[in-house]
């Protein structure tokens, strides 16, 4: 489709954010995964016709791509309500989208042949598979805000780091110039924007201990062993309002360090890695994100898979 997004006449733009819904084939051999598919399906489908979004970001983890026949199948499942209700989509992929025999470059060129994805090829030279740029226009046609896609990556390149991936250098580069380049073409000023990728920055573990956050941790923040550095070129850069990842189903919290809202999404499948969903610390569901055109600002909550707004804790540092 036309790669434009626009805000409403109202001056907002939603985006609904689905994470972790790890779908596999059908008739894989798991016998919870028809059930589990049928589940998550029908809390997205609840959720945009509730929410009436302006764009779905899939957030990581659309696929358990180890467990699945078919990688490529698994995906066009995942994104299918998006595509069946024709809302503009686009998404990053987490450590699971390329643990199969599908490449992740594959699978990024997979999510662009599809009729509402908006989601942009990859640019030369830049780690990863899923890094672009979208901007949302004003009424008058003028790009008024920013949304940066990267690829956090799966695991750790050297054996003795372990762990997780991080963003690496050259997609930090590639934001920086992205990001002056929009700033240039606003008359020297940066635009309000947002950034979405599937694994925590280590910063994440920051904000919980040290801010006030609202929304629950109950379990480890698995962020990368090294800090490559975009929490800080953001900070200098000065356009990022807010970060959006998945990655840890039990944790769902959103809080501020420097400036830089720091959120989770809510996990759409399950939240317990048991995968009972009658195991679940609480109910799965989507982050909602809602921009207003002139405003530096967001407002976020949390719809759940029964339709209700999140009553979210409050979480203040032992500090």
């Amino acid at each position: 489709m036309e790669n434009k997004l626009k805000f409403r006449d109202d001056g907002t733009f939603v985006i609904v954010q689905f994470s972790d819904m790890e779908f596999i084939d059908d008739e894989d051999h798991d016998p919870e995964t028809p059930l589990l598919d049928s589940i998550t399906k029908a809390t997205m489908e609840r959720i945009i016709s509730l929410e009436q979004p302006d764009l779905v970001v899939f957030a990581g983890d659309l696929t358990a791509s180890a467990r699945s026949k078919d990688p490529l199948q698994s995906l066009r499942s995942a994104v299918a309500v998006a595509e069946e209700k024709r809302v503009p989509w686009a998404a990053v992929f987490g450590n699971h989208d390329s643990e199969g025999r599908i490449p992740r470059k594959k699978v990024h060129e997979e999510q662009l042949l599809h009729s509402y994805c908006v989601a942009k090829e990859d640019p030369p030279g830049v780690s990863g598979a899923g890094n672009y740029v979208l901007t949302v226009e004003d009424l008058s046609g003028k790009p008024a805000a920013a949304l940066f896609f990267l690829d956090s990556g799966d695991y750790s390149p050297i054996e003795a780091v372990g762990g997780y991936d991080w963003i690496r250098r050259d997609q930090i580069e590639w934001y920086v110039s992205e990001s002056r380049k929009l700033a240039e073409q606003n008359s020297g000023t940066s635009l309000p924007a947002l950034a979405f990728f599937h694994i925590p920055l280590p910063e994440y573990a920051e904000v919980w201990k040290t801010e006030v956050c609202e929304g629950h941790c109950y379990e480890g923040i698995s962020s990368p062993q090294v800090n490559s550095g975009f929490f800080a070129a953001m900070l200098e850069m000065g356009d990022v309002m807010g970060t959006f990842v998945g990655h840890d189903h039990a944790n769902d919290y959103c809080g501020t360090l420097h400036g830089i809202r720091l959120c989770y999404g809510r996990s759409t499948r399950y939240v317990s890695y048991e995968g009972s969903i009658r195991k679940d610390k609480f109910p799965t569901g989507a982050r909602v994100i809602r921009l207003k055109a002139g405003e530096r600002q967001f407002e976020t909550w949390i719809r759940q898979n029964d339709g209700r707004i999140a009553e979210l804790p409050v979480h203040s540092p032992d500090i």
